[in-house]
C-alpha cells in the first residue's frame, strides 16, 4: 500500500489523490452577485447538505492551486452574503461543466453556458430555471482553513426557500431519485450519473442486527462469501426457525447435504436477489 505524508508531496498532486478517493461528489451550482450586481455562475463540488433545523448547506470554493487566488464565488459570498445552489442533474451537466471555464470578472456564465436567468424570491442571486431544485440561502459564516493554494473556504449558507420541479416528484410527494436524475463529481475528468448505479440497503435503525460476529465461524470463515455477503448476513435481528428452514428444505430438497463451499454458492447467489432469509436457510439446512 502507498502511504503518504501530505507535507511530503505537492498540493497539486495530493489534490489529485483527495479528488480520486473521495467520490462521487455531489455538485453545488452557486449563483452569485457582486457589489454591482453583476450575476456569476460556477459549481463546486466541495459540497454537502449540513443539517434540516435550521436547513445548512456547505460548500467550499477553494483558492486556486496554481496561483493561489480566490473565485468569483467567494469573493461575491463576501460581499453580498447570499448565494442561490442549484443542483445538477444529466439534462444539464454539459452546460454546467462549460460555466466552470474560468472567464474574466463580469462574465455573464449564464449567458455563456446557455442558462436561463430566474428571479429569486428572498435573494439577490438568480436561480437557474432549467435545475430540478434551487435553494435560496443567506451566507451565515465562513470559514477560512488556510491562505495557502488550494486551501479551503466553506460558505455556511441557511436556506430560506426551496424551488423543487414537480417533474421530479414521485406521487407520494417526494423526490424520486430516478426522476431528478442527478449526477455528482469524481477525480479528474469524470462524473457519475446518479440513477446508474442505485442500491438500496436497509437502515439498521429501528432493527438491531445481529452482527456479523455472532454468524457462525463455519460461515463467517467462508472462502465464497464476501464481507458484504456477511454484513447483509449479520443485519437480521433473528435467524430462521427451525420448522422455516424444514419448510424450505421440503420444498428445496437439492440443498440438503451439500458440503459448505456450495452451501455458501447457492445463499450468496439468493444474497445477490436480495433475499436474506433464503439465504439464511440454505446456509442452516443440515
Amino acid at each position: 500500500m502507498l502511504s503518504i505524508n501530505p507535507k511530503e508531496i505537492s498540493t497539486q498532486k495530493l489534490h489529485g489523490y483527495l479528488l480520486g478517493a473521495i467520490a462521487p461528489r455531489p455538485i453545488a451550482f452557486a449563483s452569485t452577485i457582486d457589489e454591482n450586481g453583476n450575476p456569476n455562475l460556477s459549481p463546486f463540488s466541495f459540497f454537502n447538505v449540513f443539517g434540516a433545523n435550521p436547513p445548512i448547506l456547505i460548500f467550499s470554493p477553494a483558492r486556486r492551486v496554481k496561483n493561489n487566488t480566490t473565485k468569483h464565488t467567494l469573493d461575491n459570498a463576501l460581499a453580498t452574503k447570499e448565494v442561490v445552489i442549484n443542483v445538477v442533474n444529466y439534462d444539464i451537466v454539459q452546460q454546467m461543466s462549460l460555466s466552470s471555464t474560468e472567464y474574466p470578472e463580469g462574465v455573464n456564465e449564464f449567458d455563456k453556458a446557455g442558462f436561463t436567468m430566474l428571479p429569486s424570491d428572498e435573494v439577490k442571486p438568480f436561480r437557474v430555471a432549467e435545475s430540478p431544485v434551487q435553494f435560496e440561502c443567506k451566507v451565515n459564516d465562513v470559514i477560512f482553513t488556510g491562505d495557502k493554494g488550494g486551501a479551503g473556504n466553506l460558505i455556511v449558507c441557511e436556506v430560506v426557500k426551496v424551488h423543487i420541479s414537480e417533474d421530479v416528484l414521485s406521487d407520494d410527494g417526494n423526490i424520486d431519485q430516478h426522476k431528478i436524475d442527478l449526477v455528482a463529481r469524481a477525480g479528474g475528468s469524470y462524473y457519475t450519473r446518479a440513477r446508474d448505479g442505485f442500491f438500496e440497503i436497509p437502515k439498521p435503525i429501528s432493527t438491531l442486527g445481529i452482527g456479523i460476529d455472532k454468524i457462525p465461524a463455519e460461515i463467517r470463515n467462508s472462502t465464497v462469501l464476501t464481507g458484504n455477503n456477511l454484513g447483509m448476513l449479520g443485519n437480521v435481528e433473528q435467524l430462521p426457525n427451525e420448522e422455516s428452514v424444514n419448510n424450505f428444505s421440503k420444498e428445496h430438497p437439492e440443498f440438503i447435504g451439500l458440503e459448505p463451499t456450495k452451501k455458501h454458492t447457492f445463499a450468496q447467489a439468493y444474497l445477490k436477489k436480495n433475499d436474506v432469509e433464503s439465504a439464511w436457510k440454505v446456509l442452516l439446512l443440515k
